[in-house]
């Protein structure tokens, strides 16, 4: 089987994976966590969310965030940005990259974002055409592509429509997600391939949650189809506000292992990865959620 010879990782941990702590994270520390991903090699990190303080106070500092970072050439910033609100706050930090969301979900929508997903869509059209004026790149994420905790199997028509929505409004790139990390790699790969039906091989990528332990399968089975870009998120961090029991993003650090073990360059130095989950667990006071951090964390102490 021909596997891709090389795979680009997207680090959501600042973003998603922090965006539910309960507890304020400093903007000092998610500073330093932005810091030692791209020491680690990361070339592509999402960063921050422009959105209201109201629903999502974790990002209230987005801003701080964003001016606190050394860039460094080759790294690519990216920020959520869901209407023309959080885009024009987004711009003032100059994010190399902006990402609008939809759902597959019509349940999963209105509880998410207060709107049909048509309504989203329409919604996103203003902040896709300010975004290309400025040159800055724009991601599309799909969430429940497979399952939705409101509306349970989501059909792959839905992940078509919705892709096809996101290329009309001119959506550069799609990410196809597990968001509750209910998929198995069958689903996984009709969810895939019903957005690769509006976009090319390298312009999708995987999102996978690991509630049930399939984010590796459903990795490696989207590997098979020639795809390789996935998001995923230093520590395991993160979950869904709106989906009750969803566990964090599959582990970087999981996602590399597996990777180096299969000869797929990734341009990640896995021990320097190691050391920024630790940091931001030791922050959080809890263990990283990777396996193979844990294992490598226990042979050094060994």
């Amino acid at each position: 089987m021909k596997y891709p010879s090389k795979v680009k990782l997207v680090d959501v941990g600042p973003r998603d994976g922090l965006q539910n702590e309960k507890a304020p994270v400093p903007a000092a520390v998610k500073i330093e966590l932005v810091h030692r991903l791209q020491d680690a090699g990361l070339t592509e990190i999402e960063v921050t969310s422009f959105v209201s303080p109201k629903w999502v106070p974790q990002m209230a500092d987005n801003a701080e965030v964003m001016a606190g970072i050394h860039r460094k050439p080759g790294v690519r910033y990216s920020v959520l940005t869901p209407n023309m609100t959080g885009f024009d706050a987004a711009v003032l930090s100059k994010p190399d990259e902006i990402v609008v969301f939809a759902a597959a979900s019509e349940a999963f929508s209105q509880r998410n974002i207060n709107c049909s997903i048509a309504e989203s869509i329409e919604r996103f059209r203003p902040v896709v055409a300010a975004a290309k004026a400025r040159n800055i790149y724009v991601r599309g994420a799909i969430s429940c592509t497979v399952g939705c905790p409101y509306e349970g199997e989501i059909p792959p028509e839905r992940v078509e429509l919705v892709a096809r929505l996101m290329k009309d409004i001119g959506v550069q790139h799609i990410g196809v997600a597990d968001t509750i990390g209910v998929g198995t790699p069958l689903k996984v790969q009709r969810a895939m391939e019903a957005a690769l039906r509006h976009y090319a091989i390298n312009d999708v990528s995987g999102h996978f949650h690991d509630t049930y332990g399939q984010a590796l399968a459903n990795t490696l089975a989207t590997l098979e189809m020639g795809i390789w870009q996935f998001d995923a998120s230093s520590a395991g961090l993160g979950g869904c506000p709106y989906a009750k029991g969803a566990t964090g993003n599959v582990a970087t650090e999981d996602v590399v292992y597996m990777l180096q073990g299969m000869g797929i360059e990734t341009g990640i130095d896995l021990d320097k990865l190691i050391d920024a989950g630790k940091f931001i667990s030791d922050f959080l006071e809890r263990k990283p959620n990777s396996r193979a951090a844990t294992a490598l964390l226990n042979k050094r102490a060994g």
